[in-house]
């Protein structure tokens, strides 16, 4: 507490307000509690390519319902191998655009390797972070986590930093299997708690898709 002689000669008690607030209230940030998550991959990268994969998980049909076609700009978060970002890339060519974003610098060097092998020049990597995509803003009309969502550390707020770079009607899809968070996979529910608290809404379940390839729920979102 701060004591200053005021005019009249009474001891008054100045109250200042920045000081302790400061003084008062607990540090915080944007994160919240979070639940457990899987480690991320880190070795071989080209056992995602393995035969009739786009087959197995339906890939057109996930491609068909999230818009991905002709000028649009896609995001494919936690790209690894950037087996999604070439079928994407190659959907969308020549008018749109992949942003392949992976916390991996292996993963990043791989997918550049990988598009410059291709002749894939609509790719841009993107070294991202457990809390953001860093993707430039207003620059996706579609994105897809595809059997990343678990390893995500902090979901919420990678999910709520997406924002800004959506544009309008932009569609997110989130394609995983059933766990505990930690077991490489993480229940649906929670996935959708989590994205309404990021401030999605649910608008498609498309689970028959991906049954094929081992995968439990393919999920759409909006923005709210």
């Amino acid at each position: 507490m701060i004591l200053q002689r005021c005019k009249s000669g009474h001891l008054g008690l100045v109250l200042l307000a920045a000081v302790l607030a400061a003084a008062q209230t607990p540090a915080t940030t944007s994160s919240l509690p979070q639940r457990k998550t899987s480690t991320p991959y880190t070795g071989d990268l080209s056992i995602f390519d393995y035969p009739d994969r786009a087959h197995k998980l339906h890939i057109d049909q996930v491609m068909d319902l999230l818009g991905i076609a002709g000028d649009k700009n896609v995001a494919d978060i936690g790209a690894g191998s950037g087996w999604f970002t070439v079928i994407a890339a190659k959907r969308v060519t020549p008018a749109g655009k992949v942003f392949a974003v992976d916390i991996n610098p292996e993963a990043i060097a791989y997918i550049n390797k990988r598009a410059q092998t291709d002749g894939l020049s609509n790719i841009t990597t993107i070294s991202g972070a457990a809390d953001n995509p860093k993707l430039p803003a207003a620059s996706v009309d579609a994105v897809l986590l595809l059997k990343t969502y678990h390893e995500v550390a902090k979901p919420v707020d990678l999910m709520r930093n997406l924002h800004a770079s959506l544009r309008p009607g932009a569609h997110v899809g989130i394609i995983d299997r059933n766990g505990n968070g930690e077991n490489h996979g993480v229940s649906p529910k929670v996935v959708i708690s989590e994205m309404e608290t990021a401030g999605y809404r649910l608008t498609g379940e498309h689970d028959d898709l991906v049954k094929d390839d081992k995968m439990d729920y393919f999920l759409i979102f909006v923005a709210k």
